[in-house]
């Protein structure tokens, strides 16, 4: 079961700004770079595959998991800084993470994650390549943002220096292909925008909410989420990477066509249908093109691309074909290259709950936000178990957590 604070932990990353010492015609966030890090690690690993190297992409996804909760917990603190203290002070630094995380993570997987992640913070040589794929990802995004901070930051003296830090820096990567092309400014650079512009559309656009996230940041999130479900019911490895990766990229078609709230889809009949015809013609014209062509048949299935139709959240297996399956526990080994769609609609559900929730709970609510909330809960309490995994007592422990943290903060 997934510790509430922990879930509030991963939103808190929406709060966390970034280059705030600098001026931003945009607000910058922790979430968001680290989303559009897991974004960039997919096609950085999957180039670095092509050419018949050995990436561990479950690996990968631990590692960028074990990075961004080390990232929520030292805040804001700056990355050339960081580095220094790493060098320097640690075994402190990632003791006191530890010490901050282990009430949230020890019951995870009973215990096996949290010693994971002990190792990881200890030996740099785990996962040693595709640390080095999400060290040059963090640099690509960071390098993506910093694009927008120069723009309204050119009369500050200091600039220029950081700019040509930020520009030579791309050579410590330059032995990664995928690093090569977007340097030449290739398709995949085009990708690299085209994802990072979900961190401009918010999500529940139509009304104030705290903290505010982004449909990037919530891609993010819905993948952490399908994350800890694998854990939880013991996936395959290829079947916990195809469930993460599909939540990553499952809103990414709004970069295209916006966000259109649920309410609207669904209460205009036939509405649905005409926006998932037009999000297939979209992809198919101005995503598909970018991706390299060897990776195009994986990407489609992670994107939902089935039988002319866009469905993300149906459960599936890919062999020769792709295949509707039911009772996913009888497929649960790599050779069949599983996705857990109705899992994931659970987690994109969840997600929008805690979205509302915590708002609420800090003090930002509406008619939309209120009414939201419980249209969500319904949903998930239809039908709470998925493969084993209630999400209905999720929603029920983070009632609860608010509950009570809402009467300690009035002091009754």
């Amino acid at each position: 079961m997934l510790n509430p604070k922990l879930l509030e932990l991963i939103f808190s990353a929406s709060s966390i700004q970034r280059w705030n010492d600098y001026p931003r015609m945009v607000e910058l966030v922790e979430l968001d770079k680290q989303a559009h890090k897991f974004i960039i690690a997919f096609l950085l690993g999957k180039i670095e595959a092509s050419q018949g190297k050995h990436i561990d992409f479950s690996a990968l996804i631990e590692a960028g998991v074990f990075e961004f909760l080390r990232r929520v917990i030292v805040t804001d603190i700056r990355p050339d800084v960081f580095r220094i203290i790493l060098k320097e002070k640690k075994q402190e630094l990632n003791s006191w993470v530890l010490e901050q995380l282990e009430p949230y993570l020890k019951d995870i997987e009973e215990g096996d994650f949290l010693e994971r992640f002990k190792n990881f913070l200890d030996d740099e040589n785990i996962y040693k390549k595709e640390r080095f794929i999400l060290q040059a990802s963090s640099y690509l995004a960071t390098r993506w943002e910093f694009s927008i901070i120069y723009q309204t930051s050119r009369f500050l003296s200091d600039i220029e220096n950081v700019k040509n830090a930020v520009e030579e820096e791309i050579e410590d990567y330059f032995e990664l292909l995928g690093v090569r092309k977007i340097a030449l400014q290739q398709k995949l650079s085009k990708f690299l925008d085209l994802s990072g512009r979900l961190r401009f559309q918010k999500r529940w656009a139509q009304t104030p909410r705290i903290p505010e996230t982004s449909v990037l940041g919530h891609m993010l999130v819905v993948s952490l989420f399908s994350y800890f479900y694998s854990l939880k019911i013991k996936a395959s490895p290829k079947r916990l990477q195809n469930n993460f990766f599909t939540a990553l990229f499952h809103d990414l078609p709004e970069a295209l066509t916006r966000d259109i709230i649920t309410p609207v889809k669904y209460s205009v009949t036939g509405l649905d249908e005409i926006i998932s015809n037009y999000e297939v013609k979209m992809i198919n014209e101005e995503i598909i093109p970018l991706i390299p062509k060897d990776l195009v048949d994986e990407f489609s299935y992670l994107l939902g691309l089935y039988d002319g139709k866009k469905d993300e959240f149906l459960d599936k297996t890919y062999q020769n074909s792709i295949k509707v399956v039911e009772n996913l526990d009888l497929y649960n080994e790599d050779k069949y290259n599983v996705i857990d769609g109705k899992a994931l609609k659970m987690c994109d559900r969840f997600a929008a709950y805690m979205e509302a929730s915590l708002s609420i709970y800090h003090g930002v609510k509406s008619n939309e936000l209120i009414s939201g909330k419980k249209q969500i809960y319904e949903k998930i309490k239809e039908k709470p178990i998925v493969n084993g995994v209630n999400f209905g007592k999720f929603i029920d422990n983070v009632e609860e957590y608010l509950k009570n943290s809402s009467q300690d903060y009035c002091g009754t």
